[in-house]
């Protein structure tokens, strides 16, 4: 490479840097606005705050999943109300790369040094934009017993055979009082699972009634 094609090079490089600083830069402002907003002791800030979070994306996540658990319950409030804006943002046509984006944060969150009450919330959450890649983080909370429930939920609702594939896993493993459960996600999702009833047909009361002769 010549001496003026290396100085070039160079010269594109750290434009490139700036260029990219300066992006970054602008994010950490617009997340730090939201956060503000988010926490701001006026209902009509807050809530100008939430509905404006969906363009914010990625960057926001982890910063308001802090904010979830805030002892202001209103300011909790508007924390998940703003990353529910956010997932929902990333469902529109054409947002694929925002969507997988928000998805790997919402999965930095599922691990165990998050709150049980934020781990809840992001499983919902990417019971509506989750791919094949939330499958295994989502299927490893199954034998949770304060988290199974919505991870088995979860898993009904995201498309494609790896969901299925995860809950036939999990009712091998799962505990007898958890079996039924996974059982009619499975049928939601059409495979047939003998040998277990649908909870919907078994008795939650004693009753007197006998079958019609």
């Amino acid at each position: 490479m010549s001496m003026n094609n290396l100085k070039k090079a160079s010269l594109a490089a750290a434009a490139t840097g700036v260029m990219v600083g300066t992006a970054d830069a602008a994010r950490r402002r617009r997340v730090d606005r939201l956060i503000g907003k988010i926490k701001d002791s006026s209902d009509k800030v807050r809530t100008e705050g939430w509905l404006s979070a969906g363009e914010v994306g990625a960057p926001a996540v982890e910063p308001l999943a802090k904010v979830m658990t805030d002892e202001d319950l209103e300011v909790a409030r508007a924390a998940k109300r703003a990353l529910w804006k956010i997932v929902r943002h990333t469902g529109r046509p054409r947002a694929a790369k925002e969507k997988r984006a928000v998805q790997t944060k919402l999965l930095e969150l599922l691990g165990d040094g998050q709150p049980v009450s934020v781990r809840r919330e992001v499983l919902w959450m990417l019971s509506e934009i989750g791919s094949f890649k939330s499958v295994k983080p989502i299927a490893g909370l199954l034998s949770n017993k304060q988290l199974r429930e919505d991870a088995r939920m979860a898993l009904e609702r995201i498309p494609g055979r790896g969901a299925v594939k995860a809950l036939k896993a999990g009712l091998k493993a799962a505990p007898e009082d958890f079996k039924l459960n996974i059982a009619q996600s499975l049928r939601k999702r059409g495979t047939d699972v003998p040998g277990l009833a649908c909870v919907k047909l078994v008795p939650t009361k004693k009753t007197n009634v006998k079958p019609a002769r």
